[in-house]
């Protein structure tokens, strides 16, 4: 059960990371157009900063599931 919300939880937070990204591309791109997308609440290099945070947790979760497959594997 826990395997399946990690993996879950995990396919989750690497669409969001993305999503980030994305926006804060796009909030650079509107900036030099002199507009804004989320209305000056973020920089976009925050926005890339907290994508950036996501995906290492996502990387850790991902070689979690890796060694406790590995792991399992090895008992058998």
């Amino acid at each position: 059960m826990i395997q399946r919300l990690t993996s879950v939880f995990s396919r989750v937070l690497f669409v969001v990371a993305f999503v980030l990204a994305g926006l804060g591309a796009w909030e650079r791109l509107a900036r030099l157009l002199g507009y804004t997308v989320v209305r000056g609440y973020y920089d976009p290099w925050r926005l890339l900063e907290y994508s950036t945070v996501a995906l290492f947790f996502v990387i850790a979760l991902q070689l979690r599931e890796i060694k406790m497959s590995l792991r399992a594997k090895g008992s058998n």
